[in-house]
Parts: structure tokens; sequence; C-alpha cells
């Protein structure tokens, strides 16, 4: 039986191998220090994400955890761009692409492990969500 990695690992993975190749070409003051950096976020979310992929019963605690270090790694890239690091804008902004595709994959991954609102499935047998469909209830959220 063969495992098929989700389509969020392959795509960390793509971003983790991309990432590694633009900080070899760091300026020398920022490849030891900031590419480190910006090496182990990505290494970080390929982890985690390959993990949050195989270990079933813990899928959602890791989802959470994905979350955040896919945003920690948005905010490197962002750190990056303002220091000047990156050889082009351009190299910059297909990182910041993948970090973008990467970070709706997991956001989708993610909402299906820890659905929200009114369409939201019951969480206990025979519960069901809570809608804001009579005037009530409308009213009565709203004034909270």
């Amino acid at each position: 039986m063969t495992f098929i990695l989700p389509p969020a690992v392959r795509l960390a993975e793509g971003l983790a191998r991309d990432i590694e190749q633009a900080s070899a070409r760091f300026p020398r003051r920022y490849r030891y220090t900031f590419g480190e950096k910006l090496r182990a976020c990505s290494w970080a979310v390929l982890l985690t994400a390959n993990r949050a992929a195989r270990d079933r019963a813990r899928q959602a605690s890791w989802l959470e955890q994905l979350v955040w270090e896919v945003d920690e790694l948005k905010l490197a890239l962002q750190l990056g761009k303002q220091l000047r690091v990156f050889a082009s804008f351009g190299q910059f902004e297909a990182l910041a692409r993948g970090a973008a595709a990467l970070g709706r994959q997991i956001g989708g991954w993610h909402k299906q492990h820890h659905p929200q609102g009114q369409s939201a499935p019951a969480r206990a047998q025979g519960q069901r969500a809570k809608t804001l469909s009579t005037r009530a209830a409308s009213t009565d959220e709203a004034n909270r």
C-alpha cells in the first residue's frame, strides 16, 4: 500500500527547496544569520506538514501548529524583503507566491478539521450548529 502525500506537503517540499537555493545566494552577512533562520522556518513547516499528513490521531493539533509556522515563514520572507537579502525582487516574489499558495492549502486543510460558523457540522450526536436564521437568535447573538 502506498501513501500519497497531500498537496500541502508537496508545496512545503517545493518551498523548502526554493528557500534553500535562494539562501545560498544571500549576501555573506545574511547567509549564516538570516538565511539560517529562514531555512529553519521552512524546515519546521515541512516537518510539521509531514507529521500532520501521517499522524492521523493528532492531525488536528499538528494542523493548528502548522498554521502558525506558515505565518512565521511569511513574516520571515517579508523581513528578508525589507533587508534586501534576495538576489532580486522576482526571487522574493516567487517565494512569497509559493508561501501564499501553501498558506491557502494549509488553511483549507485546517478548515476541514476545525469547522466554524453557521454551516459547521454538529459537535455531538443530536446537536445542530448555531444558526442565525431566526430573528430571536440574530438579536440575541448580536447583543452579547
